[in-house]
């Protein structure tokens, strides 16, 4: 009897080893695999983020630390905290090896063939840290090698990263991977080291790049109530997750004390406008699509001067003016950012038991994400990937978040597309977009042996192809030249419809279990 239960225990950890040696396997071949795909796009079109980057890399290694923040040789200063800007720093060192004269100040536009493979190979390099991030937060939430091989093919195949990082460039890659990291281990409630090092990669996070601040609210309400006041330690577990973001914050801005007014006024910029020259496709989208529609119909009607006009649609960053509606403030957008919010925030905040429902955590990320991504202040079309990537690990885990999955990833990807606007790659984009699409429906179909979307849901999303088509193909040759905004306009519109319906069936989701596990809780009382 002792010979066979042992067997049984080594056949069990044996079969253990294998799942997990398997998950690592599926992790490295997929990562080798878009890796390759990354480098075959080294040589296309890159936006001028590539040389706001390479810039970035001059200033901080050939100025002293007390004018990173006040350099104004070039308009693409340094806007992000500055805990990148000593990221930018230490890549500076690698890059004075390649071709130093990247990090002259002085030398602006330069582009080298050294400087491109060399910033394109970092963000590669850096993706390393995206698949960790990746395999850590898998390992909590993925109970099965099914949901896990999907959510790493879902993740580290993300057509949006792809587009905004290895082609328009940037270097969201490696913060989303800090970001999964810090997800990961806040996640792990019984382990007081995990959530330690959680709060630190958050923390991190936040003074790499402020766009997180978004999502901090989740994380001080799911740390309070998980680690701090089911603990019976609440004053001493509040003084070590304080002490750890305190530190940082000191780490990162203590060199620039005497200049925090000029670091600021960088990192908030309220000037620059409600929109980006591109709208993001959210609620400010259509807000400008309506005050278009109705200025455009008091025109005609005679009831509106001719010579008032909005300006949101010149292609350019600067302070807006609406013609027939009332033009939003930074303070309206704050306001409407933490009221869209707060209801999550409540909810995940009276939970009894949060500490046992880790998805809730998750799923309130999302909406937080998705809030500000909807309300906030001149917000960047490439900031949906914020809610889209947290959202791949619970499209695996369950068919409500995988519908709103689908949506919300097609919708949100078709409106980064036209950050590609060169003409030679329309035959890339179409087809990024269509396999993505079409690989997550059959994916996640398969996964739940369910048709996750309903007929009007299903419409929706066939005709975002046929969006950006128009977009890239058909309006040219229907308009010539004439209207060059319209194509953008309607994308931003259309793709807003989706997030803006995405957001309230996430939310919708989020409540539903929230009261259902309100439900139980009552009946087991």
């Amino acid at each position: 009897m002792t010979n066979t239960t042992s067997s049984r225990n080594v056949s069990e950890s044996e079969t253990k080893n294998s799942a997990k040696w398997n998950a690592n396997k599926i992790l490295l071949r997929v990562f080798v695999l878009i890796t390759c795909l990354k480098v075959l796009l080294i040589p296309t079109y890159r936006s001028t983020d590539f040389e706001v980057h390479r810039n970035w890399l001059a200033i901080t290694h050939s100025l002293p630390i007390n004018e990173w923040y006040v350099n104004a040789k070039s308009q693409w200063t340094l806007d992000y905290p500055p805990l990148f800007g000593w990221f930018e720093y230490l890549l500076g060192h690698v890059a004075a090896l390649v071709d130093p004269k990247m990090l002259d100040v002085e030398n602006l536009n330069y582009a080298s063939s050294g400087t491109i493979f060399f910033q394109r190979g970092s963000v590669i390099f850096l993706d390393l840290l995206f698949a960790y991030g990746v395999r850590e937060v898998g390992k909590v939430f993925c109970s099965s090698f099914d949901s896990y091989a999907i959510f790493v093919v879902l993740s580290l195949c993300n057509m949006g990263l792809l587009i905004v990082d290895h082609v328009h460039f940037q270097y969201n890659g490696f913060l989303l991977g800090i970001l999964l990291l810090a997800i990961a281990n806040v996640s792990k409630t019984n382990e007081q080291v995990s959530i330690l090092r959680g709060t630190l990669w958050f923390a991190v996070l936040l003074n790499l790049k402020h766009i997180y601040l978004y999502v901090a609210p989740v994380f001080v309400i799911w740390l309070l109530k998980s680690y701090c006041m089911n603990s019976g330690h609440l004053f001493k577990r509040l003084f070590m997750l304080g002490s750890i973001v305190a530190i940082t914050l000191v780490a990162s801005f203590g060199p620039f004390i005497h200049q925090l007014p000029q670091v600021m006024s960088r990192l908030f910029p309220f000037k620059r406008g409600l929109v980006h020259a591109y709208w993001a496709p959210n609620a400010w989208a259509l807000y400008i699509g309506v005050d278009k529609i109705v200025s455009v119909a008091l025109k005609q009607l005679g009831l509106l001067n001719g010579t008032k006009a909005a300006v949101m649609t010149g292609g350019l960053v600067q302070e807006q003016s609406f013609v027939t509606l009332p033009t939003p403030t930074p303070l309206v957008t704050f306001l409407l950012t933490l009221l869209s919010m707060s209801p999550a925030l409540y909810c995940l905040f009276s939970r009894r038991n949060c500490d046992r429902e880790p998805k809730q955590f998750v799923r309130c990320l999302v909406i937080c994400a998705l809030c500000s991504f909807m309300f906030g202040w001149h917000v960047h079309e490439k900031a949906i990937l914020t809610a889209i990537i947290p959202l791949c690990v619970l499209a695996v885990t369950n068919k409500d978040d995988a519908r709103v999955f689908l949506i919300l990833s097609s919708a949100g990807h078709t409106a980064l597309l036209p950050l590609l606007y060169p003409s030679n790659l329309t035959p890339l984009k179409i087809l990024l977009l269509l396999t993505y699409i079409l690989s997550s429906f059959i994916a996640l179909s398969r996964k739940f042996e369910h048709c996750l979307l309903h007929f009007h849901e299903h419409m929706y999303v066939i005709c975002l192809p046929v969006l950006t088509a128009y977009e890239t193909i058909f309006h040219k040759l229907i308009f010539s030249n004439k209207l060059p905004f319209l194509p953008l306009a309607l994308t931003s519109i259309y793709c807003a419809v989706g997030v803006s319906y995405a957001l309230i069936l996430h939310y919708h989701t989020f409540l539903r279990y929230h009261s259902s596990t309100a439900d139980q809780r009552k009946k087991k009382e």
